[in-house]
Parts: C-alpha cells; structure tokens; sequence
C-alpha cells in the first residue's frame, strides 16, 4: 500500500505557474501511489486558483481515484458564490468512511490565521480497515498548532480504544467504522527539532500512538528537507523539513520505504511517500 502526500499550493510551482496537471505527473512518478493527500486545494478564490474548483480538476486528472475534498474554510459572498479552501484525499482503494474535522482555532481574532481541518477517510487495504488523515496545520501561532496536535491525539486515542466495524451502510448507528491503525499525514508546519513534533513523535497515551515513519527506514539520517528549497522568498530563512507522515505503532513492522521527492519545484513544499507491506 503506498501512500503520497504533498502541500500543493493551489498548483503554484516556484516558476510562478499554476499548473495541477504538471503536480500530478510528478506525483505519479515518484509514487504510484494508492492515496495521495493534497493540503491547499482551492476552489473559486480568484488569486490562488482563477476561479475555478481544483478539486474538480484534480479529480479528473486522477481517473479510478475516489476523491474526496472537505474545506477548512467556505465562505459565500455576496454574490452567492462559495468559496472553499483545504485538503483533498483520492484513493483507488474502497473508502468506507469520511470525516471532517475542524481543529481548534484559539484566539482566531488576535493572530493572524485560518481555520485548519483535519481529512479523515478511512480505506480497506489488504492488512484491514485504516484511517488516513490529511492535515495541514497552522502557521502562524504555535499555540493553535500545539491545541490542534492534541485534538489529533485525541482523535487517535478514541479511536484506538473504542475501534468499532460497520455492519450495515443502511441505518446510521450500525454504518460507522472506526479504524484503530493510521496514517497521519500532511504539512505539520513545525520542523523535526521542534517540542510539538515530539509532542506527536513520543506520545504514550492509551491504545496505538503514531510514530514518525522516516527514521525506520533511514536511522540515524536527517529527515529530507520538505520546504523552501527552491522558493527563496518565501522561505528566506532558508530549507527545513515540515512535511511527515506517522504511522500508528501497529504499521511500523510494515514499512517498507519513505522517500522524499527533493527534485521538484512545482510547489514550495516537497512530495513524501511511504510504502507499507500488505
């Protein structure tokens, strides 16, 4: 089972260009992948995407895909025009079941920030029921980074210790699945020597905890470097890593490869993918 995830940013390379068909060919090629997770995906907001719904369009460049977008943020104007921004899943495995999770957002009025969600669907891989969550999370304030990582963990903990599988897709209590193994993926917007990575990294609450999937195939190797490498302006303080993918305890005996695409500047973020053993 292999799973990508990548901060597109609306498509916007480091030449300046838009171009999601150009983001998904160099997906594909470096990870023909099952899942791929997009963070920033836009739809009708004129300066990131010109007006047009990118989840549509990233849908149709991934054909045999399930795609599944849920914003952050969604507004209407005045005009009656909805505007929509956040993470997008697409998965040639079943999906079972969707959630959207609002992340807590302390003191929105006194910071510069947005809203910030958490994707959830879970997949049946070959190895059983699995949540893969897609995130993306703020900038800005470490303080509604750190709530935010806890409400993660506790929605990891609830369901490692109260796992349930659906029976039937015909009547609401008996339709749910929640999978105790997991995936947690996307742009973190902290960097390895960061307290709040080890926040997640070393959390020993009850039920499967997630532990970062890099140092199991590369011990004792720095993480590769996920943002700022080729958009200098953005990023004047120069390269670091932000971009993770944690596997629940259970998955660390199944990966098989994590590698980083550090080639490409058709974002400012880099592409990470990790591969599990059926």
């Amino acid at each position: 089972m292999r799973l990508l995830t990548w901060n597109i940013q609306c498509g916007k390379g480091c030449d300046g260009v838009t171009d999601l068909a150009r983001i998904v060919s160099v997906a594909k090629e470096l990870a023909d992948a099952d899942v791929y997770c997009f963070q920033e995906v836009s739809d009708n907001f004129a300066n990131l995407d010109g007006g047009v719904d990118q989840s549509a369009q990233l849908g149709s460049l991934l054909p045999g895909y399930v795609p599944v977008f849920r914003p952050a943020i969604e507004t209407i104007d005045g005009d009656g025009r909805t505007h929509r921004f956040g993470n997008m899943t697409l998965s040639r495995l079943p999906v079972m079941q969707i959630s959207n999770h609002l992340l807590p957002w302390p003191g929105a009025g006194t910071v510069r920030s947005m809203r910030r969600h958490a994707l959830d669907v879970t997949v049946q891989t070959a190895f059983g029921a699995l949540r893969v969550v897609n995130t993306h999370l703020e900038y800005h304030s470490a303080d509604q980074r750190e709530a935010q990582i806890r409400r993660l963990l506790d929605l990891q903990g609830e369901a490692s210790t109260s796992s349930k599988a659906s029976v039937s897709h015909n009547e609401p209590y008996a339709a749910q699945t929640l999978a105790a193994s997991s995936l947690l993926c996307g742009d973190f917007n902290f960097d390895v020597s960061d307290p709040q990575h080890a926040l997640i990294n070393e959390s020993s609450r009850p039920g499967l905890n997630y532990r970062d999937a890099w140092p199991v195939c590369h011990p004792g190797k720095p993480h590769a470097l996920t943002c700022g490498l080729y958009d200098h302006a953005q990023w004047s303080d120069g390269p670091d890593c932000r971009d993770f993918i944690f596997t629940t305890e259970d998955l660390i005996g199944r990966i098989r490869r994590v590698e980083a695409d550090t080639s490409t500047a058709a974002s400012d973020h880099q592409p990470i993918f990790i591969e599990l053993a059926d």
